[in-house]
């Protein structure tokens, strides 16, 4: 299966980088940061899950959902039913919010259990997210998420009527207070550990895809669609 699904380009430059800002700068490892934008796409596009963090009744919730990107935007749905969703519609100011999306590539096994770590990559947005309430954008955040998950599949599948569209809500969040974070390489151990018989390296992981398994109630003239492994 593709890794990346075919997005829209709507960046005012796709070679510059996003700015960095007080909460975008890490405190640690900062040479690990990465803001220009093909960098921050890349992994969002390698990647259909995210964490929604957001402030309710005073205490943090971290949501996973799915989330699709288009452009300089990214669109996360619900149901209309769902607090944070409606939280985002009140009034102009919008909700709060900090997105999250991670790939674990490696674990890094040291020869000490302190330096233990994993080899990532990953992509943090700070930001506000709105309501989107035009019918043509919410067709098109919802078709992106669907292509975010299996890219293509958007359109060999029957779109939301209008009652599963009434029934669904979808906020943005635009790609403005964005860094990158990504882990390679060895285990960082210390000299006076390098004599130590304990094995030291890196296991790679790798998302793995089984063979569709089609429904029991699919008509059997329908074969597995080609964008499909």
């Amino acid at each position: 299966m593709p890794e990346t699904a075919p997005q829209q380009t709507t960046s005012p430059d796709a070679g510059s980088g996003y700015e960095p800002t007080d909460r975008t700068i890490p405190t640690r490892s900062r040479d690990r940061a990465a803001y220009d934008r093909e960098t921050v796409h890349s992994i969002l596009d390698a990647a259909y899950l995210c964490h929604l963090g957001f402030v309710r009744d005073g205490a943090p919730v971290v949501l996973p959902t799915l989330f699709g990107r288009v452009g300089e935007r990214l669109y996360v749905h619900g149901s209309t039913g769902s607090r944070p969703l409606r939280s985002a519609g009140r009034g102009d100011e919008g909700l709060p919010v900090c997105l999250t999306v991670t790939h674990v590539d490696g674990l890094v096994l040291a020869r000490s259990a302190f330096h233990h770590s994993l080899n990532y990559r990953s992509v943090v947005v700070h930001g506000t997210a709105y309501p989107v309430t035009d019918p043509e954008e919410r067709r098109t955040a919802l078709d992106a998420i669907v292509d975010q998950v299996v890219p293509g599949r958007s359109k060999d599948s029957r779109p939301a009527d209008g009652k599963e569209l009434a029934a669904t809500a979808v906020v943005r969040l635009d790609l403005r207070e964005v860094s990158a974070k990504i882990r390679t390489g060895d285990p960082n151990d210390d000299p006076r550990d390098l004599g130590l018989p304990y094995w030291s390296g890196v296991v790679p992981v790798a998302p793995a895809y089984g063979t569709p398994v089609p429904a029991d109630d699919l008509d059997p003239s329908i074969g597995a669609p080609a964008y499909l492994p």
